[in-house]
């Protein structure tokens, strides 16, 4: 079983270095090039699983990289950055000098978007774990979110969520996770498209 991860393709603010969690923007239109051309990663191959963030930038990802079928589970959202939403590091570091997501996590935001610990997206990512193994032993492709992809590939390795901040990942890139000897590896990382 091959665990295909596609990231979303380029969009404004992550163009710009903005923390993008739960703030639904579309992809610009190098994000449009960069989706398209992951269709050449996917394009021929079955999939037993194809779920995608119910966010646009992940679903129009996943359409334009011309996956059907496309199931959306709430569980590949991106981290709720909280108070950070829409911000960039320096301007977090202008008043939390030295600040990194990984170590110091997010402030509290709103009601509706009150952040989240790296631990609470170690469990999401655990959830979609487990799904993917119920699913069957053919190939699974999953749309969804750098910091998100990047704590996933953590837990599917056995290591603890915050290990994710050893997998840097970019938009518009694709990973595959899977096993070899029968124990999780990763098979590729953060690949631009050929």
């Amino acid at each position: 079983m091959d665990v295909i991860l596609l990231r979303h393709g380029e969009t404004e603010w992550s163009r710009d270095g903005r923390h993008t969690g739960l703030t639904d923007l579309p992809l610009t239109q190098r994000g449009e090039e960069q989706a398209r051309a992951l269709g050449r990663v996917v394009r021929g191959r079955a999939f037993a699983l194809a779920l995608s963030s119910p966010a646009r930038r992940a679903r129009e990802t996943a359409r334009l990289a011309g996956l059907s079928a496309v199931e959306t589970d709430p569980h590949l959202w991106e981290w709720d950055y909280g108070g950070y939403e829409g911000i960039t590091t320096p301007e977090i570091r202008a008043t939390r000098p030295g600040w990194y997501l990984w170590r110091d996590g997010v402030v509290p935001g709103d009601a509706a978007h009150p952040g989240e610990s790296v631990t609470h997206v170690g469990e999401r990512a655990d959830k979609v774990i487990a799904r993917i193994r119920a699913a069957a032993d053919d190939d699974v492709v999953l749309v969804s979110h750098g910091h998100f992809l990047r704590v996933l590939a953590a837990r599917w390795l056995g290591l603890p969520a915050g290990d994710g901040r050893f997998f840097r990942l970019d938009t518009g890139t694709y990973s595959a996770l899977g096993f070899e000897h029968g124990e999780p590896a990763v098979l590729r990382w953060n690949a631009p498209v050929p």
